[in-house]
């Protein structure tokens, strides 16, 4: 077995498609979030260099970032204490804006937040606010304010490239062509008969959508992309193409 697989298989966070991955002749890396060992993810897969990930992911890729750090927070409070601790928010319900570290932070309602981390595992507003709920198990969060466990309960995939819309339109009914679901918007929608939540992230000039979704469907949901995507020559993709786009 190779240490990559190891990886894989000894951390103490895995994605529900590790053994997906493994069979696809994944390559993985430890994550450097803090917690050194204790996840892992997709780097690419198999023989596949930099270059050739790059061109799919371009084209039209998969990824899985669930292991990934990501949170939300929900009550009538959330929008101003996290305003607090220093989190640009979007100004209305289903929008999205990065932050200066990368945290992509997606407003599902007037009082519900959804946080993730940066493409390296990495994440100064998760890490902070982390820190502040976890040492007080929220005793110290204000009324009107309550954590709510996204790296548990969600999932995290993301479909770029020049044919992910096309992708999408075989499984969602939300018209998410470019022109007309801008960079930054969020569906909460339906994805192959999947309640989720899918924000448009492009990854510099690559079209690209973050889906986040109930974990226990997940497998579901990847093989329905993957067929869907099969018409436009669509592949799985490691987090690397990600970096690299």
């Amino acid at each position: 077995m190779s240490s990559s697989i190891d990886i894989a298989t000894t951390a103490l966070r895995r994605s529900q498609l590790y053994r997906r991955h493994i069979e696809m002749g994944a390559v993985f890396e430890p994550l450097s979030d803090g917690t050194a060992g204790d996840s892992a993810v997709v780097c690419h897969y198999g023989t596949n260099n930099q270059e050739q990930e790059l061109t799919q992911a371009q084209h039209l890729g998969l990824a899985d970032l669930s292991t990934l750090p990501r949170m939300g927070f929900k009550g009538l409070g959330a929008p101003d204490w996290a305003a607090a601790q220093g989190i640009q928010l979007p100004a209305q319900p289903n929008q999205a804006t990065l932050q200066t570290d990368g945290t992509l932070v997606a407003r599902l309602s007037q009082s519900e937040l959804l946080l993730a981390s940066n493409l390296n595992g990495l994440s100064e507003s998760i890490e902070s606010i982390a820190k502040t709920t976890q040492s007080a198990r929220n005793s110290e969060l204000p009324e009107r304010v309550y954590s709510l466990p996204r790296s548990d309960s969600h999932s995290w995939l993301v479909l770029c490239g020049s044919r992910a819309a096309e992708t999408l339109a075989k499984v969602c009914g939300v018209d998410l062509r470019p022109h007309k679901f801008a960079n930054g918007e969020v569906a909460q929608t339906s994805i192959a008969k999947i309640n989720g939540v899918l924000v448009r992230n492009d990854l510099g000039e690559t079209l690209s959508y973050c889906i986040f979704s109930d974990s226990s469907s997940v497998e579901f949901l990847w093989d329905s992309l993957h067929d869907a995507m099969a018409e436009f020559k669509g592949a799985a993709i490691g987090i690397q193409a990600l970096r690299d786009c």
